[in-house]
């Protein structure tokens, strides 16, 4: 059921799409009309989901892309571009945790896929989506998915927060840059999704705490609607009971 009619029409891209946030969000926009591009290395898994939808191939955009790419990711939204006329809504829900370890004990590597994997990429899809908008004179919004540990870093968590609290200015810089255009770009802060991958990984943990993807997924909806057309530089937390 549709909350909010002005975005019937609308064309939202959403990286992650595969993911169980990412399909969370599709599916939350779909219900208000919203035409959908959606980026994620696992098309067989996309086009699943698509059809689960109900929606044709040709009347969603799939492509695989590789979100640290400037090249592919370049291509995947004047590609959107192409076929839908312009892109109104972005979401970011690609990004990722491993298990890491103390920063005395961590090599480069690791740092740098942890920074590439949850601030490079968000960098490299917000600035093709938002030279569109602005080049098509577009009202626009943006919503990057962060997490809690950019506010705060635990032990052995060091990259991930350094990539997440990258989100965070990131989204801060935008919003001072866009605003005046007419485009709103804020972040969300999860705290643990509950997933069936998080259960697995925490068997002992209190669930009944964690958020579900559908709740973070109608916070989403809301920023791009028209309700938040005034909000633009936040900073949401989505902390569940924890």
């Amino acid at each position: 059921m549709s909350n909010y009619p002005e975005l019937k029409g609308k064309v939202a891209v959403i990286s992650g799409a595969g993911g169980n946030l990412g399909a969370a969000v599709a599916r939350r926009l779909h219900a208000d009309g919203v035409k959908l591009a959606l980026a994620d290395r696992n098309q067989e898994r996309v086009h699943e989901f698509v059809h689960s939808l109900g929606i044709a191939d040709g009347d969603a955009f799939l492509a695989p892309v590789d979100l640290s790419k400037k090249a592919e990711v370049d291509k995947f939204i004047d590609n959107i571009v192409d076929k839908f006329g312009q892109i109104d809504i972005l979401v970011n829900t690609a990004g990722g945790y491993k298990p890491g370890v103390p920063v005395h004990e961590m090599d480069e590597s690791f740092w740098d896929s942890m920074l590439t994997l949850n601030s490079k990429t968000a960098f490299l899809l917000c600035g093709a989506v938002a030279r569109t908008m602005v080049a098509k004179g577009n009202i626009g919004r943006i919503v990057n998915v962060a997490g809690r540990a950019g506010l705060s870093a635990f032990a052995t968590g060091a990259a991930y927060a350094a990539g997440k609290a990258s989100m965070l200015r990131l989204t801060e810089a935008m919003s001072g840059e866009l605003l005046s255009r007419g485009i709103t770009v804020n972040a969300v802060l999860p705290s643990t999704i509950d997933t069936p991958q998080n259960r697995a990984g925490e068997p002992n943990a209190d669930f009944s705490k964690w958020v579900s993807p559908e709740s973070i997924a109608d916070v989403i909806a809301f920023l791009a609607s028209d309700a938040a057309r005034d909000i633009s530089g936040a900073s949401i937390p989505i902390y569940g009971k924890s």
